[in-house]
């Protein structure tokens, strides 16, 4: 809010927003992860996708891979990282969109670096307990985030000081340059092929860490990788429901399964469902079964596979997957049939299968999994941004020494099974979870919305969607109402589990819809009291009204305005 009241944009706000997140959800996201984000700049027809989700290093083959004894890539360690990108994609939108100088939009993350900010409970309870293993696996996390030998305490004033070196050694070597462009494009070289750069490579040299494995291995990311990578601009992919126009990322993200899902349930009757009826629920777990097992066998990088978009965008198409749903709960991995796709579809249900196996598996100190943040903004101009950062998760890599920060673990998502979309491949971009959102209401109103939640983001999202769509609720009911999501589909994060049938619901729901799931064959649990969903959503009406939402789950989310 600070930065709109100092006269700059969404963009400007989006950017400082993501910094300071860095610093104070360290759980959650860092400088050296990853970002996907919507921008839709006033006056533009539609948004644009901002994609700075880095791609494998040039040593990243499967035949290296394996031959460190992998058969899935760990969730933490070295050989989890893919080229950073979010840090470049912050500043490529802050250049090209933005207005603000770069030290005003990165001084409120300096600040709370250098003294400190209230270190929230689930942050500090990670942090404690991995103090033994940073002791004596990751010293320099263990130095970083256990000041003094001590873990911190709930709301106790966390600093992280070389983190604020950091930036202020990029500020000063960005400010030799003259103007705002320039010393952008400064601080981007600084990080790509720049002293931040530099540290990494030769961190990486020598670095030989403990993964989610047990096994202490080298990473493959030099220097050079992350020279030849910049974030960039690509269309959004869209589709229309009920009069809506529903915006997201390409499938490179899980964003399409969101849109196929609208697809599928216009031919369900969802609009004459009750949104908190076991109808609802029943149909929306359907679909998003078939949603998820073609993002499971056909979604990838483009760049790299022929992904099948124009079929799977398709109205037969829909119309195919959603003759699917039955009375009674699906227990199995369904990807539709595509010609000349045959072999990734099996593939995909053959993984299904073998994921189910990952439940027993016991957890590694380091598999302490990470999470996402998400911000939606919106100005007086009607400039709009709805952002996913995520990864270099404290928990997901060592801090690189004298950076304050950590490496991503993104590299997971990828198989080491050669021929396939999401096959490891040098320079590929993985098929990541991030997937923020727009769309437009039939009477002009703009919205952005998302959420963190790894593989329940676009499911949670299709709900709140259609409660807005169908349902008539505001954008606070639409969040507030009870909520759930499935686990039936293979994860995209490891050890890469799957649950045929899992249905988890909110105990909001009335006794009596959460006995006729059970009837249908729904393997139900029952989650804690307000535990589903970490949604925010911000929209703008036609005459320039801004109304903001955000879950009341968890007490980490707000919506501010003025």
């Amino acid at each position: 809010m600070s930065m709109l009241e100092r006269g700059g944009n969404a963009f400007d706000a989006a950017c400082t927003m993501g910094f300071v997140l860095q610093v104070v959800e360290p759980h959650l996201n860092g400088p050296l992860g990853d970002l996907v984000a919507l921008i839709h700049p006033t006056g533009e027809p539609a948004p644009t996708v901002l994609c700075g989700q880095g791609t494998a290093p040039a040593g990243a083959t499967i035949d290296h891979y394996r031959s460190t004894g992998l058969t899935l890539i760990p969730g933490s360690g070295l050989l989890a990282t893919v080229i950073p990108g979010a840090f470049d994609a912050w500043l490529l939108m802050l250049r090209d969109h933005g207005t603000l100088p770069l030290r005003v939009v990165l001084e409120p993350a300096i600040h709370y670096a250098r003294h400190g900010h209230p270190m929230l409970a689930r942050t500090a309870r990670t942090i404690a307990d991995l103090a033994e293993f940073f002791h004596s696996e990751w010293p320099s996390s263990y130095a970083t985030w256990l000041p003094g030998g001590q873990a911190p305490e709930p709301d106790a004033l966390l600093r992280n000081p070389a983190l604020a070196d950091t930036w202020e050694k990029l500020l000063t070597e960005a400010e030799c340059e003259t103007g705002r462009v320039a010393q952008i494009n400064a601080a981007r070289r600084a990080v790509s092929q720049g002293f931040i750069a530099g540290s990494i490579d030769r961190y990486l040299r020598d670095a030989c860490v403990m993964d989610a494995t047990g096994q202490r291995r080298k990473g493959v990311l030099s220097g050079e990788d992350m020279a030849g990578w910049q974030a960039r601009y690509e269309p959004a992919l869209s589709t229309g429901h009920d009069g809506w126009t529903v915006w997201k990322a390409g499938p490179w993200t899980q964003g399409p399964m969101l849109l196929q899902s609208l697809d599928i349930l216009s031919g369900t009757g969802i609009a004459a469902m009750d949104s908190t009826s076991a109808d609802f629920v029943h149909t929306v777990t359907e679909t998003l079964k078939l949603g998820f097992a073609d993002r499971e066998a056909y979604y990838g990088d483009p760049d790299f596979s022929q992904i099948p978009l124009q079929v799977l965008l398709s109205d037969p198409y829909a119309r195919t997957r959603s003759a699917l749903i039955e009375p009674t709960a699906s227990l199995d991995q369904r990807p539709g049939a595509i010609a000349g796709y045959e072999a990734w579809a099996t593939a995909a249900v053959t993984r299904a299968k073998g994921s189910s196996k990952a439940m027993a598996r016991p957890e590694h100190p380091s598999e302490k999994r990470g999470d996402t943040v998400h911000l939606d903004v919106i100005d007086q101009w009607g400039n709009m941004v709805s952002a996913t950062p995520s990864g270099g998760w404290l928990m997901s890599s060592p801090i690189v020494p004298g950076l304050g920060m950590a490496l991503n673990s993104r590299a997971q998502m990828f198989w080491l099974s050669p021929g396939l979309p999401g096959s490891l491949m040098p320079g590929a971009r993985p098929r990541t979870t991030l997937t923020p959102s727009m769309a437009r209401d039939p009477d002009g109103t703009q919205l952005a919305f998302g959420t963190p939640g790894g593989d329940q983001q676009d499911q949670w999202q299709l709900i709140f969607l259609l409660r807005l769509i169908h349902g008539g609720m505001t954008l606070q009911q639409a969040m507030d109402a009870p909520m759930f999501h499935t686990a039936h589909a293979t994860a995209s994060f490891y050890p890469r589990p799957a649950e045929p049938g899992h249905l988890i619901v909110e105990p909001s729901f009335s006794e009596a819809v959460i006995t006729d799931l059970q009837a249908r064959g729904h393997r139900l649990e029952r989650a804690e009291p307000w535990s589903l969903g970490r949604l925010t959503a911000a929209s703008r009406s036609a005459t320039g009204l801004l109304r903001a939402a955000a879950t009341p789950r968890q007490m980490q989310a707000y919506a501010i305005g003025r």
